[in-house]
């Protein structure tokens, strides 16, 4: 079983009496920037990590989609993609266990349609991750009704937690939310370098502007004409430039009541300046 993609930007109980007089612990910081604290997750924008799990730095590897190994794209703040479940999400947790003011999102795929309590609970559960997944009081989620980092952080609920498909019928694992009932995309296997914004994958009830969003940016080549279709290492460094980022993220703004994306997935994340570009879109630059 593989999955897609991981979104970063990011004791026992007290006896009664004490908890009565100790105020609750606040975040101060999340995901390195006390400004979003306050922000909802849903008007975040988080770096991603297109394919996490397809990393080499061997460039003659036509399948890779990264350069960099998993605890290195944790460490660049991101969005995670690929891999066997519970090994990767051990690493997740111990990126969480040592980074406690970060909120992370996992956006998995499912293509074999793998039983969610049978297949899917499982690792979450033994990697001690689905301790830390947040459940919303209603399935689905507005883009304008998520809370906040800080609150998230505080929660102690601070990894989301999204299948593409599935999740949507089944509800028998309740942190694992129905991507696109609550986030659409844009295409992906892209070779157009100006990445015309459309919407692609979108379901459910809300409206396209009540969704949050994600745009696909990572460039792709057409191998020798043959309809192979491979990432571009070549390029990376302009695709993930802040100019292309921000252009192709200016140009999805019309689907969304004018919002910045809430993820931008990229191959390659270790080139180009995609942080830079991600605290732009969150005025953080």
């Amino acid at each position: 079983m593989r999955f897609a993609s991981f979104i970063l930007s990011v004791a026992a109980a007290a006896a009664s009496v004490k908890a009565a007089t100790v105020p609750a612990k606040r975040a101060t910081v999340c995901n390195g920037h006390a400004e979003l604290c306050n922000r909802s997750y849903g008007n975040v924008t988080f770096l991603g990590a297109h394919d996490s799990f397809a990393f080499s730095d061997d460039p003659l590897a036509l399948s890779r989609d990264q350069e960099v190994d998993i605890p290195s794209q944790l460490g660049l703040g991101l969005l995670f993609d690929g891999g066997t479940v519970e090994d990767y999400l051990k690493k997740v947790h111990d990126f969480l266990t040592a980074n406690p003011n970060e909120v992370l999102t996992l956006l998995f795929t499912n293509p074999d349609g793998a039983s969610l309590p049978d297949l899917w609970d499982p690792p979450f559960q033994a990697s001690g991750v689905a301790d830390l997944a947040y459940v919303p009081p209603q399935i689905p989620v507005k883009q304008s009704d998520w809370p906040t980092l800080g609150e998230l952080i505080d929660s102690g609920k601070r990894v989301i937690v999204f299948l593409d498909a599935g999740a949507d019928t089944d509800r028998s694992v309740p942190y694992i939310l129905p991507e696109f009932q609550m986030i659409w995309e844009t295409p992906f296997s892209v070779t157009d370098a100006n990445f015309p914004c459309s919407v692609d994958r979108i379901s459910g009830p809300l409206s396209t502007e009540d969704h949050m969003y994600l745009i696909n940016h990572s460039l792709n080549k057409n191998l020798l004409d043959t309809g192979i279709i491979v990432s571009d290492p070549k390029d990376a460094s302009t695709t993930n430039s802040v100019d292309s980022i921000t252009k192709n993220a200016a140009g999805c703004e019309q689907f969304a009541a004018g919002r910045a994306p809430n993820f931008v997935l990229l191959d390659f994340v270790n080139l180009g300046q995609g942080l830079d570009a991600v605290n732009q879109l969150n005025g953080l630059a």
